[in-house]
């Protein structure tokens, strides 16, 4: 098993576009090998004295912050799937007009599970 996650914030009023966006990764990822795709929209994040999510992506007023992970069988197939986004491979029919949140921002990063519970 292995973890790609994100944290990123999108401004409330992109809330729609957004989904539509992330359910057309969601379902690209999984046509790829994915395992289990995971998306959150902010329900409680408080504000930290020295730092917190927001302060992490650089999150302004009126945004929401939004995390979620892809679960792959392996690294093998993460690398397999990151080659076919890297050359645009089934994006056709990804959502037109700007991307619904500042890319420049998001936070990325692969991780190895250490142990887990629940769900199988």
């Amino acid at each position: 098993m292995y973890v790609a996650i994100a944290a990123l914030s999108v401004p409330e009023e992109n809330r729609d576009a957004y989904i539509k966006a992330a359910e057309f990764m969601a379902n690209w990822s999984m046509d790829h090998g994915a395992i289990e795709v995971m998306e959150a929209w902010e329900a409680h994040v408080p504000d930290g004295k020295v730092t917190d999510m927001r302060k992490a992506v650089a999150a302004p007023e009126g945004e929401k912050m939004v995390t979620g992970w892809v679960i792959w069988p392996d690294k093998e197939t993460l690398d397999k799937a990151k080659e076919a986004m890297g050359k645009g491979e089934g994006f056709e029919n990804y959502p037109e007009g700007d991307p619904p949140f500042d890319g420049s921002r998001l936070i990325f990063g692969e991780f190895e599970p250490l142990f887990t519970r629940g769900r199988g």
